[in-house]
């Protein structure tokens, strides 16, 4: 009842509460910062509007959350539609390449930090003991642009041999949100024998006891490549890229903001531990899978 209560709050009142953000305090600039969507829209603005408050306070503008579809994140942002950039690392990497974004900081979240890892699981006592035995089965995929939840498992298929084009039963996505959860729960529950998990997902609902770690057996795991990325639009103004990138890795947990009167915990609110200075090249990997997956920003038809 009082999640319900909650989605309703957020859907009559968070477009007043961006449309007030866009008119700016006294001269202050208004700049808007692109978040991806993770599981859906009100999740995602719930998650990062203290944030976002947090930055405007620190960095003397009025930062605006523009909630984005991931199929849309490129677009969107060529468009001029945000200047500030919050994606997963492979949105990332695409627009690096393709409109020049520079990287910011990398979110921390779980037990590998700024990074998180994709594994290929089934449900224990399922008769699928090693990724060999996925042949001709069932398999569901995250979303086609989620690099621990796609893009790895994919390329953990690929370098045992086994082409997920020819190879398995089926596979698919999820329809809807909730994606990651949806697929794990369906190798729980029978509807998908094989399912391309997210590391932080398994983490994250097995800490919160939806699940319990002796549910699956984990096939195959990638090797940790960076987590959710901030990055910035070439030519923005160097003065304000770094108050931004000094405010998010000075972020600890005891920070807050308020929105609508009520004063939030920064990190709490949006389920991260902090961030981290990563490098360009700690991206490689990223673009490594890519290319050898055939998936943007390295696709060739």
């Amino acid at each position: 009842m009082i999640r319900s209560t909650f989605r309703r709050f957020l859907l009559l009142f968070l477009p007043l509460l961006l449309l007030a953000g866009c008119k700016g305090e006294g001269s202050r600039p208004v700049v808007k910062i692109g978040y991806m969507l993770c599981n859906n829209e009100q999740e995602t603005m719930s998650r990062f509007l203290p944030l976002t408050r947090y930055l405007s306070d620190k960095c003397g503008v009025d930062f605006v959350a523009v909630p984005v579809d991931t199929h849309d994140f490129e677009k969107r942002f060529k468009a001029g539609e945000f200047t500030f950039t919050h994606s997963n690392s492979l949105i990332y990497v695409i627009l690096h390449e393709n409109e020049g974004v520079q990287l910011l900081a990398s979110e921390k979240r779980g037990k590998f930090g700024a990074r998180s890892a994709g594994a290929l699981i089934a449900r224990k006592g399922s008769g699928i003991e090693k990724l060999a035995d996925i042949r001709g089965k069932r398999l569901a995929f995250g979303p086609m642009l989620a690099p621990t939840g796609y893009l790895a498992e994919y390329d953990l298929m690929l370098s045992a041999g086994i082409n997920p084009e020819h190879d398995l039963g089926t596979y698919s996505i999820p329809p809807g949100s909730y994606k990651h959860e949806k697929l794990i729960y369906g190798v729980l529950y029978g509807q998908y024998d094989v399912a391309a998990a997210p590391i932080l997902d398994l983490e994250t609902m097995t800490r919160e006891g939806k699940i319990a770690a002796d549910d699956f057996v984990i096939l195959a795991q990638s090797k940790p490549v960076p987590y959710c990325t901030f990055g910035v639009a070439k030519g923005a103004d160097p003065a304000l890229v770094k108050k931004v990138k000094e405010a998010l890795l000075a972020l600890k947990p005891a920070d807050t903001a308020e929105v609508e009167g009520e004063r939030l915990k920064v990190l709490k609110a949006a389920w991260i531990d902090g961030y981290e200075e990563l490098l360009d090249s700690d991206y490689d990997p990223i673009r490594e899978m890519a290319k050898r997956v055939n998936m943007p920003p390295y696709q060739k038809y």
